[in-house]
This record gives structure tokens, sequence and C-alpha cells, in this order.
């Protein structure tokens, strides 16, 4: 059998068990191969039953000294008795549905048993353990057995051995794609004996032998990946811009660019001028500018007949891109054209024929902008913003509307340097640290409890003044086994006993979207005074009227989630606060949430976060165009991925920038395959 064969090759596997295995990500043997333990059970180590601990599974040897009795209780259910002995003690076994037990279980007999021991009122047993002769074990018991994950209708059992036979029928085709020099320098073993240790360790060393090499593999070809797409997007070309003088367009702005924005600007200038297309990372933190530098990239664009779009998340963002962008550009003549899903059908007709005529220049949008029907004139510059909220065959949709059109990708998500390359080895990257003038200082506090009278006092004062108000909560439904703050039930309490003359407004991600953008809309309309939600807002329309950030739970949230929250207020003239409720007791999750106190800027939280979490929680939920590992663990591996660059490097140098084995190219191919096209 070969790696890319469907799994319904697979003896055991018909359509409806291939559509389950589908849910975890497995379509192929090569899939099911990489379907990797998430736990082993050392079931090696033998207790005597005198020694067997309540609620802790076990191993132990015992003899059958009781017939096993089966009763039929009722239609599907029958129970299995039988006791069982060792020279320490005895034990009551309990079968449901198992009338196996009856036949396999023989008087006088010894076997290995595995499983969990209860108390109750009649006494300690275990239900439904697991056993094998003597002379048989090693497949469920006296063995480390690798627990995989699950999927509604498919046990670890079934699971194990699919993979077992896959394992059987390919491992000998497994290809090494790590160079023999790295093998020998760091130790590894090969290829076939880490998947074998992987799936079937006889030690828990052989598990970490296998880790380590399988890691690294992942982060080996991973890097190889990011280095073959850089040299792929530099075969590419496109004819250069002649004039990228934006002298004018400067000029013209109410305001003198910072001195970050300046640079910027040259850098985009300088792709331009190139014969290639531009893939740039605008990174900034909030209220950094970042629209300012994309409408001077699409002013260049239209001084050189290149139409521009921009693309954004939501609708009401899009809007508020279109007036922005609209003030900076229409004194030179450079016309702007909305298109959103919601426009009536002779307004998107107008306008689609406006895109195609090229009457405008610059184009903003959601998802509507790479409709099948919409066609560009000359689609020359593509900006993405809010890069994470978009998958990588939307961006390659929007890309594929022109000829190797220029693309800026623009983040408001302040990311450490270690992790940028991560994220976006192959765009270059522009980093906006300073803010404009004028922008304010938020001011934050942590607080507990014991000061949430005097924060619904200062709530209201704000509110008075003619100011609103952000609460967010980290959860959107009451849940009983924490007590963490829900919106829908905090809104509540806060509209019928706290403020009930005041507007309470409601938004989570649960809701549609269209209702979304009405609530939001609503919001900063100033139809509410308060508006409680979850991080849905986090990346969000412009409120400056919104003066106040209210936090509950905010130990729930990393740090740099809780900036960019916090950066949804201090919009306006008028002075800003953040509140960040928390009554937890550990000394180290308050000294994180104090971080935020001391300081506004994004990139040294960012790096405060990375220190101490990991970064987990840049990568909470998958990134557009980052592949994912199937071992690797970007939160507790980062060395590793330092060393296997490295290692990538050097074998790419040595090579002349060719992958030379087979078995790499492939991995590389499958790893990237979603995202070549977008990153192209």
């Amino acid at each position: 059998m070969a790696l890319q064969d469907s799994i319904l090759k697979l003896p055991g596997i018909g359509p409806k068990k291939a559509e389950l295995f589908e849910n975890l990500g497995v379509r192929t043997l090569w899939d099911l191969i990489c379907l990797f333990p998430r736990a082993y059970e050392d079931r090696t180590a033998l207790r005597t039953i005198d020694h067997l601990e309540p609620n802790e599974p076990a191993c132990f040897e015992a003899m059958v000294i009781s017939d096993p009795r089966t009763n039929h209780i009722r239609k599907g259910l029958d129970i299995t008795h039988v006791t069982v002995a060792d020279q320490t003690g005895r034990l009551k076994l309990t079968f449901f549905n198992q009338r196996f037990a009856a036949a396999n279980l023989r008087y006088g007999e010894s076997y290995l048993f595995y499983g969990t021991m209860e108390g109750g009122f009649t006494g300690t047993g275990m239900t439904n353990p697991v056993f094998e002769p003597l002379s048989q074990t090693g497949t469920v018991t006296n063995c480390i057995l690798p627990v995989y994950p699950q999927t509604a209708g498919l046990t670890s059992k079934v699971i194990r051995k699919a993979v077992q036979l896959a394992m059987e029928r390919c491992l000998d085709e497994l290809p090494e794609v790590l160079p023999t020099h790295i093998l020998k320098r760091y130790g590894f073993c090969d290829c076939k004996t880490a998947y074998r240790y992987i799936h079937a360790p006889e030690s828990f060393a052989q598990v970490e032998l296998a880790r380590k090499r399988l890691i690294f593999e992942e982060f080996f070809v991973f890097s190889c990946g990011l280095s073959m797409l850089r040299a792929r997007r530099e075969q590419v070309s496109r004819s250069p811009m002649t004039n990228t003088d934006m002298t004018a367009f400067v000029r013209s702005l109410p305001f003198r660019p910072t001195g970050a924005q300046t640079k910027a600007m040259a850098e985009i200038a300088a792709d331009f001028r190139r014969p290639a297309p531009m893939n740039r990372l605008l990174q900034g933190d909030v209220g950094s500018g970042k629209t300012l530098v994309a409408a001077a990239a699409m002013y260049c664009a239209a001084q050189n007949g290149l139409q521009s779009a921009m693309m954004a998340p939501t609708e009401i963002l899009a809007e508020q891109h279109y007036k922005t962008l609209s003030t900076f550009l229409k004194p030179h003549g450079i016309r702007c054209r909305l298109l959103t899903g919601s426009m009536t059908a002779s307004k998107k007709r107008e306008v689609k024929q406006a895109i195609q005529d090229g009457s405008c220049h610059v184009i903003i949008g959601t998802h509507a902008l790479i409709s099948q029907d919409v066609s560009y004139h000359r689609l020359g510059l593509v900006v993405a913003d809010e890069q994470h909220r978009f998958g990588v065959a939307q961006r390659a949709a929007l890309a594929e509307k022109g000829e190797n059109p220029h693309l800026l990708v623009m983040s408001a998500t302040p990311i450490p340097r270690t992790l940028a390359l991560i994220l976006y080895g192959d765009l270059d990257v522009s980093v906006l640290h300073e803010k404009p003038a004028g922008r304010q200082q938020i001011d934050t506090f942590l607080v507990d409890e014991s000061m949430r009278a005097r924060i619904n006092a200062f709530i209201r004062r704000q509110v008075s003044e003619g100011h609103q108000v952000y609460i967010v909560c980290p959860a959107v439904q009451e849940d009983e086994e924490n007590s963490m703050k829900s919106v829908e039930l905090w809104s509540q309490t806060l509209q019928q006993a706290v403020f009930p003359d005041l507007r309470v407004g409601l938004l989570h991600g649960q809701m549609k979207g269209a209702e979304k953008d009405a609530v939001m809309g609503a919001f900063a309309a100033g139809e509410f005074d308060i508006l409680v939600a979850t991080t849905v807002i986090e990346v969000g329309v412009d409120v400056p009227n919104a003066t106040l950030m209210v936090i509950e739970n905010a130990e729930r949230f990393g740090l740099s989630q809780l900036h960019q929250l916090r950066g949804r207020v201090g919009r306006g003239s008028a002075k800003s606060y953040c509140v960040l409720f928390s009554s937890h007791k550990n000394a180290e999750t308050l000294q994180r949430l104090r971080t935020l106190c001391k300081t506004n800027d994004g990139f040294v939280i960012a790096e405060e976060d990375l220190s101490q979490r990991g970064p987990g929680d840049f990568f909470g939920s998958r990134q557009s165009g980052l592949p994912v590992f199937r071992m690797a663990n970007l939160t507790s591996d980062l060395s590793v991925l330092t060393d296997a660059k490295d290692a990538a490097d050097e074998y790419l140098q040595q090579n002349g920038g060719f992958i030379g084995a087979d078995g790499l190219s492939q991995r590389i191919f499958t790893l990237f395959s979603d995202n070549f096209a977008a990153l192209n």
C-alpha cells in the first residue's frame, strides 16, 4: 500500500467509519500514521490487589476463583460477575454487556487485568477491566498503551487498531527526510524507528527519543518550506512601478507622519520599484497609523494606473476604512468605492461596473470583493486587514483577481520578532513602533470584587459625562463549574439591578453577522451607554466616544489579548481608562496582569507574554497561513524551532537552495499544500 492511499483500503474501515476518521483530519494512511497519541497509559507496573488504590487505574495479576455468572437484566443489559484473587486479597469484577468475559475467563486460570478500582456500599470492585492470559500479554496489559485523540463514534481502541494496520503496511515506505549529518549531530533515531517508538513504545525513553526527532523534523520541514515559498515568490515577475514619489500625498495630510510611518512608506515604495510583487507585513500596535501607510501605498498604485483592493473582516470595519481612506485619497482625485454583501443588488451592480471599467481606483469591502462576478480593471495592490481573521484561500482568491498583485498584510497584534519569523517567515516586515501625536495614554488599574461598587460608580460617572463604556466577559453563557462572568447573564444583571436607567447592549460571537454589525453600529451611533461583549470586539470599529474598558475575569485572557481589548478605548480626545477585574489569588498571575498597568507598549507586553506564558497566546486559534503541526508545540518547543531553522538554512545553503530529497519535497508540499498559492 502507498502512504497516500485512502484508509478505506484497510480491513474493517468502510465509508461510515472513514467519515468519522475524517473528523480527526484522517483521510490517507499517511494521515493515520501521523495521528500521534495524545497520552500514554503505563500498564507495565504490576500491583497486588491489596495495593490497588480507588479511582487510580492499575495493572495486576490474579486468578479466577469463581465461575463467571451472566444475568440478563433487561433488553440491552447483561451483567457478568466474577471474583478474582491473588496472595494478598480478592476482588469482584463486573462486566456490563460483555458476554465474551464469561467465555474467556476460565476458573482456576490466571490473567493480567487493567482497570480502576471503585468503592461503594457493597465494598470495592472493578467494572469492565481489560484482560489477557499470562501467555499473551503486551497488547492491552503489561505495556505502554498509546491513547489517541477521539471523536464521537470512534474509540481509542478502534483508532489504535487502524494505526497498527497502517504501520504494518506502510512502515517500510516512510522516507527519511532528515539529512544524515543532522541525524548524527543531534543524536536522532532514524525515521522508521521514530514512528515505531511513538506508536508502540516499550519504554518512555523510547517515546522521548521519538518525540525529539519528530518535533525537530516538523520544524525542519516547515523551515525548508518557508525558504521555498520565498524563493518561489522571488521568481514571479511584474512590471516595476515608475512613479513611487509620495511627497504630494504626505504634504496633503493635516499632520506629519511618524518616523516609523515614513520608513514603512519608503520600504513599500522600494518594493514597488522591484520587478517582483511585494509581500509585506505591516505590523503595528493599536492606533499606530497602519491605515495611513496603506493609503500611501494605494496613492502610489493609483499614480501608476493600478487599482487597489482592501479586504476587511466585517462590514462595519470596511465602512470605517472606506471613510478614512476616502478622506486621505479624495483630494488627489482617487475615487474609493465600498462593496459589501448587505448592499442592494442595484448598488452592487453599479459598484462592480465601476470596478470593471476602472472608474474607481480603490475598492474596500468584505468577502464580497472575491465574488466570482467581481472583475477588476487593473488590480495591482491587495491589502488584507487583520491578517489572522482571514483564511489563506480568501487572500489567495483576491490576489488571483489581478496579475501577481502586490500584497500588504496589516496586523494590529504586536508579535515578538521570534514569532513573527514563524508566522510570516516568507514576508518582509515593516513595524510601526511609534504612536501618532495626540493618541491617548490609557490608565489601567487591576482591582478585585472589593472595588465593585466604586467601579460601578465610575461607570455611571463616565456615562453622565456623555461617554460610553465597554464591559468584556470571557464566556457567552453561565458555567456552573467556574465563576466566569458570562455576557448573557451579566448584561441582564447590569440592566435590571445595577444600571436600570442606562441603555445596556449585548454582543457575542454566537450572534449572526448582521446582528453583530447592527449592535456594533448602534453602539458607535451612541444608542447604547454600555456594551457588554465577549472578545468579538477585539478587532472592531472605532468608537471615539468610548472612554472606559472594564474586563471581567482578566486572568482568563493573555496579556496581548487584554492589550488589544484595551485599544478599543482612547480613540477620541477624552481621557480613557481600562479596569481589569480579577479575584485570582496566584501571585504570578497578578504580577502578569500588573504588566498592563505599567505600560501601553504592545511590543513590550508581547515580549512579556512570551517570556511568561510561551507563544501559546499568539496561537490560541489557528493563524491563517500557518500549517497545523501534528507533534510540535509552539508553546513548549520554541527552542527546537530555532535549531531546526538553523539546520534548514545550512542545508539549503549547502545545496544551493535546492531541496534534493524526494521525501523532503513531498513532506513540504503536503505541509504547505493549502498555502503555496496564498503565500506565493
